[in-house]
Protein backbone atom coordinates (compact mmCIF):
# COMPACT_ATOMS: atom_id res chain seq x y z
CA UNK A 1 0.00 0.00 0.00
CA UNK A 2 1.30 3.30 -0.89
CA UNK A 3 -0.38 5.79 1.55
CA UNK A 4 0.25 9.46 0.55
CA UNK A 5 -0.23 11.21 3.87
CA UNK A 6 -2.77 13.85 4.70
CA UNK A 7 -1.13 16.58 6.66
CA UNK A 8 -2.66 19.78 5.34
CA UNK A 9 -6.26 21.03 4.66
CA UNK A 10 -5.06 22.27 1.58
CA UNK A 11 -4.66 18.70 0.23
CA UNK A 12 -8.85 18.36 0.62
CA UNK A 13 -9.13 20.45 -2.90
CA UNK A 14 -6.24 18.91 -4.14
CA UNK A 15 -8.52 15.36 -3.79
CA UNK A 16 -11.94 16.84 -4.87
CA UNK A 17 -9.80 17.97 -8.20
CA UNK A 18 -7.91 15.05 -8.49
CA UNK A 19 -10.80 12.80 -8.12
CA UNK A 20 -12.35 14.41 -11.12
CA UNK A 21 -9.93 12.25 -13.40
CA UNK A 22 -8.66 9.37 -10.56
CA UNK A 23 -11.02 8.41 -7.72
CA UNK A 24 -9.49 8.72 -4.51
CA UNK A 25 -10.05 7.36 -0.90
CA UNK A 26 -9.10 8.40 2.09
CA UNK A 27 -8.67 6.16 5.36
CA UNK A 28 -9.16 8.01 8.62
CA UNK A 29 -7.24 6.94 11.37
CA UNK A 30 -6.79 6.69 14.96
CA UNK A 31 -3.69 5.80 16.26
CA UNK A 32 -5.13 5.09 19.82
CA UNK A 33 -8.11 2.32 18.88
CA UNK A 34 -7.26 -1.41 18.21
CA UNK A 35 -10.11 -1.31 16.07
CA UNK A 36 -8.20 1.23 13.61
CA UNK A 37 -5.51 -0.47 13.51
CA UNK A 38 -7.22 -3.57 12.06
CA UNK A 39 -8.79 -2.11 9.41
CA UNK A 40 -5.63 -0.38 8.32
CA UNK A 41 -3.96 -3.87 8.80
CA UNK A 42 -6.60 -5.31 6.16
CA UNK A 43 -6.33 -2.76 4.19
CA UNK A 44 -2.79 -3.16 3.98
CA UNK A 45 -2.73 -7.55 2.91
CA UNK A 46 -4.91 -6.81 0.21
CA UNK A 47 -4.20 -5.16 -3.42
CA UNK A 48 -5.24 -2.07 -3.91
CA UNK A 49 -7.30 -1.11 -6.96
CA UNK A 50 -4.57 0.22 -9.81
CA UNK A 51 -6.07 3.98 -11.14
CA UNK A 52 -6.97 4.87 -7.29
CA UNK A 53 -4.82 7.40 -4.50
CA UNK A 54 -4.80 6.18 -1.60
CA UNK A 55 -4.63 8.71 1.63
CA UNK A 56 -4.27 7.89 5.23
CA UNK A 57 -5.19 10.59 7.80
CA UNK A 58 -4.07 10.26 11.49
CA UNK A 59 -6.91 11.91 12.85
CA UNK A 60 -5.52 12.51 16.31
CA UNK A 61 -2.63 14.34 14.97
CA UNK A 62 -4.48 16.11 12.12
CA UNK A 63 -7.96 16.34 13.84
CA UNK A 64 -8.89 19.75 12.00
CA UNK A 65 -8.16 18.47 9.18
CA UNK A 66 -10.91 15.57 9.78
CA UNK A 67 -13.16 17.78 11.33
CA UNK A 68 -12.92 19.72 7.28
CA UNK A 69 -13.54 15.98 5.37
CA UNK A 70 -16.67 15.88 7.67
CA UNK A 71 -18.17 19.29 6.85
CA UNK A 72 -16.52 19.15 2.76
CA UNK A 73 -18.42 15.91 2.11
CA UNK A 74 -21.19 15.74 4.66
CA UNK A 75 -20.24 12.79 6.32
CA UNK A 76 -20.45 11.61 10.04
CA UNK A 77 -17.10 11.60 11.78
CA UNK A 78 -16.10 8.08 12.72
CA UNK A 79 -12.97 6.27 13.52
CA UNK A 80 -11.72 4.62 11.79
CA UNK A 81 -13.01 5.67 8.17
CA UNK A 82 -12.63 5.05 5.03
CA UNK A 83 -14.74 7.84 2.32
CA UNK A 84 -14.61 7.06 -1.40
CA UNK A 85 -14.25 10.49 -3.48
CA UNK A 86 -15.26 10.75 -7.07
CA UNK A 87 -15.60 13.73 -9.44
CA UNK A 88 -15.42 15.87 -6.02
CA UNK A 89 -17.80 14.16 -3.66
CA UNK A 90 -17.72 11.07 -1.26
CA UNK A 91 -20.04 8.23 -3.36
CA UNK A 92 -19.74 6.29 -0.50
CA UNK A 93 -18.10 5.86 3.00
CA UNK A 94 -17.87 2.83 5.59
CA UNK A 95 -16.69 2.79 9.56
CA UNK A 96 -15.23 0.49 11.77
CA UNK A 97 -15.53 -3.87 10.81
CA UNK A 98 -17.66 -2.90 7.95
CA UNK A 99 -14.18 -1.64 6.04
CA UNK A 100 -12.78 -3.79 3.26
CA UNK A 101 -10.96 -3.41 -0.02
CA UNK A 102 -13.35 -5.64 -1.70
CA UNK A 103 -15.94 -3.53 -1.01
CA UNK A 104 -13.72 -0.21 -2.05
CA UNK A 105 -12.89 -1.77 -5.45
CA UNK A 106 -16.25 -2.66 -5.94
CA UNK A 107 -17.44 0.67 -5.18
CA UNK A 108 -14.71 2.00 -7.58
CA UNK A 109 -15.34 0.36 -10.63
Amino acid sequence: MNWISLTDEQQIETIKEQSRRQPAIIFKHSTRCAISAMAKSRLEREQAPEGAAFYYLDLIKYRNISNRIATDFHVHHESPQVLLIKNGECTYEESHNGISMDDIAAQIS
